[in-house]
């Protein structure tokens, strides 16, 4: 008990560090104090430090707070649905079908950085969630047919492979404006949520963390196998559908806003059991949102401090704390089937 405590409040700890450090730290240098008075809602030398604090740095702080939880979520809740060490919206294709579903939209729309209704907002969210949903039916079917994780695992990549495929297909008959758009957007970052768009971004997000959390009981019957869960009075086939549903939903929103950056929901469930020990659900999801918040914030921070004068892409900075994390997991675990 006094290792979770500490474990939390570390989390806990931390998260206020980060969130602080990506007010406090930027492309455009203002003093810590000057950032106090901003965030006081005092005036200060200039009225530009203002409008970057509260329009640029702050939205951007908040859209990390809530893309790592969700992203870590969904990892956690895809390893114990497959009991799969290596399941996550990346590696099982459905951050591919997100992409798909965004790709429609942005190639043929005029590109996202250019549109701003809440419309067409609204149809990439909605695009991103039918195409990580189509993904998300896919691999359940196919885990029904197929015993083996490892071969699930596979035709997972597989069919990522065939999104990304259709994908090359709409940027080769797209305009040059919105490939550029697209791309730009592939890169990952969580600055292209604007402070209009927040209440909207957060609302979803929340929801699905909010869903999540009630998925607590069936998720711990899942990791006792199907059978022992069904005699504890859990309906199987309705906890699937509403933990693909809620997956799906926190994929694509956050896809569809930050970019594809899942690889955060293979590696922070990990992170969470290694410093916790246990699989206990009611313990190990919430400690794995505030480890997703804490690794999201950090992540973000990287991005701005190695080039005081330009951005990291955030794709270029997951894999290189995420990957060795994953490695380590594959290396000590001794049944992966």
């Amino acid at each position: 008990m006094n290792r979770r405590i500490a474990v939390c409040a570390g989390i806990a700890f931390a998260i206020l560090i980060f969130f602080c450090s990506n007010l406090f730290f930027g492309s455009v240098s203002i003093p810590s104090l000057a950032v106090m008075d901003i965030l006081l809602g005092r005036s200060v030398e200039k009225a530009v430090w203002t409008d970057i604090v509260l329009r640029f740095r702050l939205p951007q702080a908040l859209t990390a707070l809530l893309a790592g939880p969700a992203l870590a979520v969904c990892g956690l809740m895809l390893q114990t649905l497959f009991k799969n060490p290596l399941a996550g919206p990346s590696i099982l294709g459905i951050s591919n079908g997100a992409n798909l579903g965004v790709a429609f939209v942005m190639l043929y729309s005029g590109g996202f950085l250019v549109h701003s209704g809440w419309f067409f907002h609204l149809s990439v969210v909605f695009s991103a969630f039918l195409g990580a949903l189509l993904i998300l039916m896919l691999i359940l079917y196919f885990s029904y047919r197929i015993r083996s994780n490892v071969l699930v695992l596979i035709i997972g990549i597989m069919v990522g492979y065939l999104a990304s495929s259709a994908i090359s297909v709409l940027n080769a008959y797209a305009s040059a404006d919105n490939v550029r758009a697209y791309v730009m957007w592939g890169m990952g970052n969580f600055s292209g949520v604007q402070q209009n768009q927040l209440p909207f971004y957060s609302a979803c997000i929340l929801f699905g963390l909010c869903c999540s959390v009630l998925l607590i009981k069936p998720l711990n019957a899942l990791l006792l196998g199907e059978n022992y869960a069904m005699n504890l009075g859990v309906n199987i086939k309705r906890s699937r559908i509403t933990i693909l549903a809620v997956t799906g939903l926190l994929t694509a929103v956050v896809t569809a806003f930050c970019g594809p950056i899942s690889f955060i929901g293979m590696a922070v469930p990990h992170l969470s059991r290694l410093a916790l020990g246990t699989s206990n659900q009611k313990i190990l999801l919430p400690v794995t949102l505030l480890t997703g918040a804490a690794f999201a914030l950090f992540c973000n921070l990287l991005t701005l401090i190695p080039f005081g004068s330009g951005l990291l892409p955030l794709n270029a900075v997951t894999p290189l704390l995420g990957a060795p994390i994953v490695i380590y997991v594959i290396l000590c675990q001794r049944n992966i089937r």
